[in-house]
């Protein structure tokens, strides 16, 4: 397995670079390094794939390289961060180590002399299952919480988003992977994050989960054109097997789940203040921020991304739910 983007997937290359920072990374066995207190979606897919150890990240020095590599990077954006600074006036806070970024390190370690030898790595990866995202949702995230941009140019961005995922996994193809997954993203109106900052009294704001409209049209609007670059791709790429990750039905399933046993849907685990224990300015990984992270009934880790039992059960929805794709996510393995 090997997988490009963002906090979703990353495993330890955030950590790598930001040595001594205060991140939202959970203190549990096989959370270092994560953003959340546990497994991660893309644990699970590989988990249940068969891929044990978990492809480690591409940072890390102890490398065991025989699974496959991590090449995400939590923050990280689809957009080139010069793109989001010269196009949209937009910095990129958490990393520079943007999807082209990953993906010239992807190229670097296919090339390698440890990855040629014996061709080792050609045989691997024309086996293995690549991953492009989830990626795009930090773009949107940086624009919303710098204030730069309106809703409008918001809906305006997402081509550009789209078509450096879709590039990417062009990319990917071009170096030899057969099989991608390429995740869409999260309801976002949905996340404490959001919720907290924009929180309303007008009723019609928000759907019948409490999720906040206009973020989630938002998301849909990318995930209608992520859905649409892929086909263009399949046209172009007729060997490869190309799959769509429907993360948010995954993550609408994961809401109805938690409602039905009574976990926390609301607020975040980690995090402090307001109805949804959520501070933007004191996030996850400050001092004094709430880390309830023996409690297994929150869905929210920190406001964005979610708690291990939140990601194991959108992982095991997406893993056998016919209707995210033309096949459920393992499928590609075969």
């Amino acid at each position: 397995m090997y997988l490009l983007g963002g906090s979703l997937s990353d495993t330890g290359n955030l950590i790598s670079e930001t040595i001594g920072s205060t991140l939202p990374f959970g203190k549990q066995p096989y959370s270092h390094g994560r953003s959340s207190n546990g497994l991660l979606i893309t644990d699970n897919f590989a988990y249940e794939a068969g891929i044990n150890p978990i492809p480690d990240p591409y940072k890390d020095l102890n490398l065991y390289y025989n699974k496959g590599v991590n090449f995400a990077v939590a923050g990280s954006t689809a957009l080139p961060t010069e793109v989001l600074a010269t196009k949209y006036m937009i910095s990129s806070p958490v990393t520079n180590s943007s999807l082209d970024v990953q993906l010239d390190w992807m190229s670097d370690y296919f090339n390698s002399a440890t990855c040629l030898k014996d061709n080792g790595c050609t045989d691997r990866y024309n086996k293995a299952i690549f991953f492009v995202g989830e990626i795009g949702g930090s773009d949107y995230q940086y624009a919303i919480l710098q204030g730069k941009l309106t809703m409008d140019q918001l809906t305006d961005m997402v081509p550009d988003v789209v078509a450096a995922v879709i590039n990417a996994t062009r990319g990917v193809l071009n170096l030899g992977a057969r099989r991608v997954v390429i995740p869409g993203i999260f309801p976002i109106g949905c996340l404490p994050i959001y919720k907290t900052l924009f929180q309303s009294n007008v009723s019609t704001n928000y759907d019948e989960n409490q999720c906040l409209n206009e973020f989630n049209d938002l998301a849909k609007n990318h995930n209608k054109q992520l859905q649409e670059g892929i086909n263009g791709l399949m046209q172009e790429k007729p060997n490869a097997v190309l799959v769509y990750g429907d993360y948010y039905q995954a993550y609408k399933h994961l809401h109805r789940i938690a409602t039905l046993n009574d976990f926390d849907t609301e607020r975040a685990c980690c995090g402090i203040g307001g109805d949804y224990n959520f501070n933007v300015t004191t996030m996850c990984g400050h001092g004094g921020v709430n880390n309830f992270m023996g409690r297994n009934r929150y869905i929210s880790w920190d406001g964005i991304n979610l708690t291990r039992i939140g990601n194991k059960i959108m992982a095991n929805w997406l893993i056998r739910n016919r209707t995210t794709a033309s096949m459920p996510i393992l499928k590609a393995c075969n």
